[in-house]
């Protein structure tokens, strides 16, 4: 008798410990900017390509609604979080209060400098969303950060395979005046010299209320006194290129921030389920999908993954598994993880605004191992020295 009821508390321990693993829930938590600039209601209505369309929780919540039978199915769940910072010591401190309310996984649609913060202020893997600068996936990249949104190089190699595939190798490069436009026309210029075209000039533009300047905003002007096959204009404010196309002194086309532009989607794409995604993104959101709202949709879809994975897991085990997830993310194939700089890799969309008129890697391109790999650093040239994921 003692036997057995000895026997029968070991096996109700022995269920209670099951049934708390096995109702172990995925805790995530975003944090974005509060009052967010570029939120505010007058740059949503000019809608600039490569622009935020709305707030990154909206695509997160979509892919998360969208998976709701995956999760019912593999017994899991997954709870997210929303968070905001007004500062970048904010932005660490709701990091670590997510962390030591038991989240597993850590989402930023945050500056660089914040979201770098974020992933030095704990021991949890970090999603960004938001930041596309290239230090963030190189010199000041860390093991347990991990990016959705295509990098500055990724978008501007999809560029230059475009117009190396075209013959329109000779380029006339407007830049505009921030710091952020500088460090990114350098970028654009190493995808040009990786694929062999030549700047047959480059010019400084900028738009200003004083008279002395207004040669610096006349397209005319800027666009005469070269030949060139295709201007490519980096603004990353994005007023002065929307006016750029149709108004150069050759009759050439513009790429860069304007004309033919490089992102992660566009809701005009309509191959391997994109129509439905845009539409069901459009229905919860009130606006058309932008590329910003997919990366932040695709981090959904990570959280997906690594529940239904690993249903009963823990933080330390989704952790783990991160690095090795792939996800579809309605681009005709399945997207991994770089284990060098934590990028995802993914196709990336050419798009005029109106339609998608190609997609990168161009068809044709070679690489040794994956493709996908000629958008953005390839693993030669890392300069990053976190530790393997």
């Amino acid at each position: 008798m003692k036997r057995a009821l000895i026997a029968l508390a070991l096996a109700a321990a022995l269920f209670e410990t099951v049934g708390s693993v096995h109702a172990a829930t995925l805790k995530a938590t975003l944090i974005g900017l509060e009052d967010d600039p570029r939120l505010e209601r007058t740059r949503l209505e000019r809608a600039y390509l490569g622009h935020a369309g709305g707030p990154a929780i909206d695509g997160v919540q979509v892919a998360l609604a969208e998976g709701g039978f995956e999760l019912d199915a593999a017994g899991a769940t997954i709870a997210l979080s929303p968070a905001t910072a007004r500062s970048i010591e904010a932005a660490r401190a709701a990091a670590q209060a997510a962390e030591k309310a038991g989240a597993a996984v850590i989402l930023t649609d945050l500056p660089a400098d914040w979201t770098l913060a974020v992933a030095d202020a704990v021991k949890l893997p970090v999603l960004n969303v938001g930041a596309p600068e290239d230090s963030l996936r190189q010199q000041d990249c860390r093991s347990r950060l991990y990016h959705l949104l295509p990098s500055e190089r990724m978008r501007s190699d999809a560029l230059a395979q475009m117009l190396t595939s075209r013959k329109w190798s000779k380029l006339l490069l407007l830049i505009g005046p921030s710091p952020q436009d500088q460090q990114r026309a350098a970028t654009a210029q190493a995808s040009m010299k990786r694929y062999g075209l030549q700047v047959v000039a480059s010019k400084p533009f900028k738009l200003s209320t004083d008279p002395r300047e207004r040669d610096l905003a006349n397209p005319l002007l800027l666009t005469a006194s070269n030949a060139y096959d295709a201007v490519w204009i980096v603004d990353s404010d994005g007023e002065f290129a929307r006016g750029l196309p149709y108004r150069t002194v050759l009759p050439r086309p513009v790429v860069g921030d304007a004309g033919l532009v490089a992102l992660a989607w566009h809701a005009q794409f309509e191959r391997y389920g994109a129509p439905q995604v845009s539409r069901r993104f459009f229905k919860a959101a009130k606006h058309p999908m932008t590329d910003r709202d997919w990366a932040a949709w695709i981090a959904g879809k990570t959280l997906l993954a690594l529940a239904t994975a690993i249903p009963k897991g823990t933080p330390a085990n989704w952790a783990q598994a991160l690095a090795k997830t792939s996800v579809d993310g309605s681009k005709g194939l399945n997207l991994s993880f770089r284990a060098w700089d934590g990028q995802l890799r993914q196709p990336l969309l050419l798009t005029d605004g109106q339609g998608v008129i190609a997609q990168a890697p161009i068809e044709g391109l070679l690489h040794p191992t994956d493709v996908l790999d000629t958008l953005g650093a390839d693993a030669p040239e890392k300069l990053c020295k976190a530790a393997a994921r």
